[in-house]
Parts: C-alpha cells; sequence; structure tokens
C-alpha cells in the first residue's frame, strides 16, 4: 500500500511542446581567436581557470609558402594557483595526425536549431606541472652499482632459494678492483717477466710458414712461376740426371706413355699429348717432359707406398724408368724411419708433403691453373680434398675467365669447371678461429 500511494503522489513532468531539430551550417568563419577544443590530463582545473593563446615560431614549411591549420601555430597556457597547464605538442600533433576530426556545433533549445561550425577542430592535449616541484631537481640516474646492489637486496628480503643462492655466488666472483690497486704493477712484471721467452708476430709467423707441409716458396716472388722454384722441388743433381732423349724416338701415343713409370692417369696422358703436340721451343719441350717424367715418378712413388713398410727393391722396380737417385730422394724426403729400424715408413704427414710438391709442379705444366678434377679422379680422392691441398700451397680456386680460357687454350665447355689458380705474390689461407661457445 505504501509503495501505491507514494508512486501515486510522484510529480508527473508536463509533456512540453515536440520540435523538430533542425541543423544549419554556420556563415561565420572561424579563425586563429577560437573556439578551441582541450582535452585535460588526470589533473582537471576548476570550470573559471582562464587560458591564454600563444604563437608559435613559424616552421619552415610555412616559410616556404605552405598553407598550415589555424590551430598549428598556437599553444594554449593556463594556471590555477598549484598546477600550471600548457601544450603538449608530440601528443596534440599525434592526435591530429591520427586521422580523428572534431566539429563544434551550439544548440539552441529554445528554437530546437544546431548550428554546426564549418571548420574542423583539433584538440589540444595539455600537460600538467606542479608549481611546488618545479625548484626541485631531478634525481640522479643510479649507478650500476647501486642498481646491483639495490637488487641484491630486493632479492635478500623477497626473493626465492634459487634467486638467493644466484645472488651469493655473483657476490664470490665479483672482482674488488679497487683492492688489486696495490698488486697491479707486481701483476704487470710478471707478466712481461713470462714474456720474455714468447715469439714475436713475425717469428711466429716465419715459424709457421718453415713448418707447411708445402715445397720451400719465396714470399717476395711477383711472378707466379717464381713462387716455388723448380730447384726447391726437383733438386738441381736429379734434374741432371733425368733423361728425356727416348722420347725423341717415337712419336707413337702408346709408346711415349710407356717410357713413363706411371701410366695410368689421365692427366698424365692429356699434359704429354699437349706437350709432344705443342710448338713450343725444343728447350721448352724438353723442360716439360723432364717435370712430366718426375711427376709420373712421385705418382709411382705413391703407390708403391701405400703399405705401411716400404721394400726399398720394390721402389726401385717401380721406378726403373728413372735413376736411382731419384728413388733415394724420393724416398729420403717423403718417408720416415723410425727409431730403432731400417725399414722406411710412409705416414699422413709424408703423403701430404709428396702430394703438395707433385700439385707445385702440376701448376708449372697447367700455367698455374691446375685442373683438380682430374686430379681426384687419377688419385681416386674427393675434389674437396684436393681442393684444399691446393689452397695450402697458396692457390684459389675459381673459374676462370673468358679471356684467362682463350690464353690458356681451354675449351669453352668447361667454363663452368673450377680450377685452381696460382696468383703471386703468394697468400696462404689464414688459420681460422674458434667460435666461442
Amino acid at each position: 500500500m505504501s509503495a501505491a500511494k507514494s508512486s501515486s503522489r510522484k510529480r508527473k513532468r508536463d509533456d512540453s511542446p515536440s520540435r523538430e531539430l533542425t541543423v544549419e551550417l554556420s556563415s561565420t568563419k572561424t579563425g586563429k581567436g577560437g573556439p578551441y577544443l582541450i582535452s585535460y590530463p588526470a589533473v582537471k582545473p576548476p570550470d573559471n581557470t582562464a587560458f591564454k593563446c600563444y604563437a608559435r615560431k613559424k616552421s619552415k614549411n610555412l616559410e616556404h609558402g605552405n598553407q598550415a591549420e589555424p590551430n598549428d601555430d598556437i599553444l594554449l597556457a593556463g594556471e590555477t594557483d598549484v598546477v600550471e597547464f600548457m601544450t603538449n605538442e608530440a601528443e596534440t600533433e599525434r592526435a591530429a595526425d591520427s586521422g580523428s576530426q572534431y566539429f563544434l556545433a551550439v544548440h539552441n533549445r529554445r528554437t530546437g536549431k544546431v548550428t554546426l561550425l564549418p571548420q574542423a577542430k583539433t584538440p589540444h592535449l595539455l600537460t600538467h606541472t606542479v608549481k611546488a616541484l618545479k625548484s626541485i631537481e631531478p634525481a640522479a640516474a643510479p649507478s650500476k652499482t647501486q642498481f646491483r646492489e639495490a637488487k641484491n637486496a630486493l632479492g635478500d628480503t623477497f626473493g626465492t632459494k634459487k634467486a638467493k643462492a644466484a645472488i651469493r655466488a655473483q657476490e664470490r666472483n665479483h672482482v674488488d678492483i679497487g683492492a688489486m690497486a696495490g698488486v697491479m704493477n707486481y701483476v704487470m712484471d710478471s707478466i712481461q717477466k713470462g714474456a720474455e721467452g714468447l715469439m714475436t708476430t713475425d717469428e711466429a709467423k716465419e715459424f709457421a710458414d718453415s713448418n707447411r707441409l708445402i715445397p720451400s716458396f719465396d714470399a717476395a716472388a711477383t711472378e707466379p712461376n717464381d713462387v716455388y722454384p723448380l730447384h726447391n722441388i726437383i733438386p738441381e743433381a736429379e734434374w741432371k740426371a733425368l733423361s728425356v732423349s727416348a722420347f725423341d724416338s717415337t712419336n707413337n701415343d702408346k709408346e711415349l706413355l710407356a717410357l713413363l713409370p706411371h701410366r695410368h692417369s689421365e692427366w698424365v696422358r692429356r699434359q704429354l699429348k699437349a706437350i709432344t703436340t705443342s710448338k713450343d721451343s725444343s728447350k721448352t719441350k724438353k723442360k716439360n717432359l723432364k717435370i712430366l717424367l718426375y711427376i709420373s715418378g712421385m705418382l709411382a712413388f705413391r703407390q708403391a707406398t701405400f703399405k705401411k713398410d716400404i721394400e726399398k727393391d720394390r721402389i726401385y722396380e717401380k721406378l726403373a724408368p728413372l735413376p736411382t737417385i731419384v728413388a733415394d730422394s724420393l724416398l729420403s724426403r717423403f718417408t720416415e724411419v723410425p727409431r730403432g729400424t731400417v725399414l722406411h715408413q710412409s705416414t699422413s704427414a709424408t703423403k701430404t708433403n709428396l702430394l703438395t710438391h707433385m700439385f707445385a709442379l702440376c701448376l708449372k705444366l697447367e700455367n698455374f691453373a691446375a685442373d683438380t678434377e682430374t686430379i681426384s679422379k687419377d688419385l681416386s680422392m674427393k675434389t674437396s680434398e684436393i681442393n684444399q691441398l691446393f689452397k695450402t700451397l697458396g692457390c684459389k680456386i675459381s673459374k676462370l675467365s673468358d679471356r684467362e680460357r682463350t690464353r690458356l687454350g681451354i675449351a669453352d665447355s668447361v667454363a663452368e669447371t673450377k680450377r685452381a689458380v696460382l696468383t703471386a705474390p703468394v697468400e696462404f689461407p689464414k688459420p681460422r678461429l674458434k667460435r666461442k661457445t
């Protein structure tokens, strides 16, 4: 009953006559004098706070005649007894670039008209500053040491057991530089004394070059032919003992090939054909035949030394077309005699040394652009392994240009084949640095 009575006593609102809402565009042109839209920060001033307009300095775009919006060069500022308000230029520009536009309208309740201003407005986003805090200088950012100490203190108080253990480990490993100041001179003196016996950079390079499993070389040579002097590979006594007069008595390919110690090589067969059919002088032909004869002997020597224990008689038999001085030289240079025995043995180092000496001779016959694919097939080795040995000689594995192929007389059909090219001065590959893990 009480609810019914209270509802019946409510004052009824008088019905007002309905009016149609009409919208019209104002003919008044708005200028730089306003009105302006303002978006306050978290602190809102009283409604009666007065704001003033300030003109911003003209930008370069305006100096060049570009038109700007009326609000582009206006800053708004206002203040109360406690807080100052000012247009935040960066945020206001960001709001203007967001694509949102605002139009102001005035609603006349008496007539029901809504008058719309014709120009869009950009809101001024304000920032505030407390007056009492302006005179206080901002605190400096904490140093790394202060930050670490504060972080460790926080971890000691609220951290887990694992976090506390990590803090303790970090403190144990921390080095106090100040405590070491008094002993640094003693440490430096001991380092200098210990470094007295170490090699310099040049000495280390010279030591590394002398221990390479390659022929003796001339690092200052300006021509590829001078990088590995011929008699550093074939001693002069052996060179004089080599005879190629038998090659002048026949022109048959099979008979010429039979004069070589090692005949089962496609690379040797091609080189023999190229030398005997070339238009070079007889002196050049004789020199190249001697080099090829020695390479063939090295191939035969390599085949005869595959077994662990090497028999001298077998070596002499395999190298029968060559003088015995060559066989003795190959045994002394490319095998080892273990202490307490008289038998020659072939090791991985001697095998590598033999191949690099042989490849240095191959470069001389192929105008310092060796065909590594054919050589790898003859030696039953991977092309990558052969390429790596040529790299130790200072060669670069690359394709030949059209001009180089024409100079060497190489067909265009093998243009995509890479060759081992030696240039001067020689550059050896640098040792690879291990990656840090």
